[in-house]
């Protein structure tokens, strides 16, 4: 699949997704799994009412996800990961919200996919058939996530911005090696992201360093004027975030677009009305934000025992989990994950106890 696929869906040159995320959730209350299921369906319709080509969701599970440590990432104080995880992954079983909320979007035009933010989360999507998978900036070195991923054949798209250029480098090759990579989304993984952290010349940067890619931009900033200067600069995927208001209660509203500012976003891109990027571009083959990113310690992966392992086993995929938060997780990052298959435990290893270099031979 290249992105000339999705263009056969929508004759447009600039493929538009609606990032609805987890805006299904609008309170802090819990409210019934049937009313998530109706946010999410009127937020779809909204999405496609305001011409986007695709609908976006975050899926979770948070078994093989986050660990059960008491912590809060800076975007989103109100909760502490663990917990929004877990309302996450109990407030959208596989039979009651994600099969329904696919043939719903199937039944109203509008492409529906998601992005896993683990292997579990992959496998239960899987249930769904999504046409292809998106991959977050912290979990772009989530290799056994990647590999779950490259064996269903998928098309993969990921956002670059929790990664530096030469672990976006690494990613990219590992990927274009064994599976299918569709496109690069540039991303500034600020909530929102100031329009002065913008270097667009990363969007012409990357598309002469992968030709055969898509090259997107994935923005959290205020307005459209960034994502129109984007597509001037060469961008052919935008994504952003969309909500029925900025004043509910969750992680991305605050972020996000309503249906009346994306149809405007949408209308002036499709007119080609664009924004001159100058005031944006910066640097080209500046290093990318990501490198440096104050997310990466909460949203980065250690890889844990997935089960119990007896001492003198063979490290297996299914052994391993890559959870959150790498900088109290005490595992190898998710990155080392090709090269812990294959060793052997030297001692008897817990579920979720960190796999080291020390516990293997």
């Amino acid at each position: 699949m290249t992105l000339d696929v999705l263009r056969e869906k929508t004759s447009h040159d600039v493929f538009i997704i609606a990032e609805v995320g987890k805006n299904f959730i609008q309170t802090e209350d819990e409210r019934p799994i049937a009313e998530y299921l109706e946010n999410a369906k009127k937020l779809a319709k909204a999405a496609k009412g305001a011409g986007a080509d695709a609908v976006k969701f975050q899926t979770h599970e948070v078994e093989d996800e986050v660990l059960n440590i008491e912590f809060t990432s800076p975007h989103f104080k109100a909760k502490d990961r663990y917990a929004w995880v877990t309302r996450n992954t109990t407030s959208t079983p596989l039979e009651e919200f994600w099969k329904p909320l696919k043939a719903y979007c199937d039944d109203i035009g509008v492409m529906f996919f998601s992005t896993p933010m683990s292997r579990k989360a992959a496998m239960k999507l899987t249930e769904v058939d999504t046409p292809l998978w998106k991959v977050g900036s912290g979990d772009a070195q989530d290799y056994v996530l990647l590999d779950y991923l490259i064996a269903t054949k998928k098309p993969i798209i990921i956002s670059s911005g929790m990664v530096s250029l030469a672990e976006l480098d690494d990613v990219v090759t590992y990927i274009q090696g064994k599976g299918e990579l569709l496109a690069v989304l540039y991303c500034i993984s600020q909530y929102p992201a100031p329009a002065e952290y913008f270097n667009l010349a990363t969007i012409r940067e990357l598309r002469e360093k992968y030709p055969g890619l898509s090259i997107g931009f994935s923005d959290h900033s205020r307005g459209d004027e960034v994502a129109r200067a984007a597509v001037a600069a060469g961008a052919t995927i935008i994504e952003k975030h969309f909500s029925f208001s900025r004043d509910l209660w969750g992680a991305d509203h605050k972020v996000s677009m309503t249906p009346e500012e994306f149809a405007a976003m949408v209308r002036k891109i499709r007119a080609n009305d664009l924004v001159d990027p100058a005031p944006y571009l910066g640097d080209k083959g500046k290093e990318l934000e990501g490198a440096q990113n104050q997310f990466r310690p909460y949203f980065n992966k250690a890889l844990m025992a997935g089960m119990d392992i007896p001492a003198g086993t063979e490290i297996k995929p299914e052994m391993v989990f890559a959870m959150r938060p790498v900088s109290l997780a005490g595992g190898l990052p998710s990155h080392e994950y090709p090269n812990v298959l294959g060793r052997m435990a030297r001692i008897a290893l817990k579920k979720y106890d960190p796999i080291t270099w020390d516990v293997l031979t």
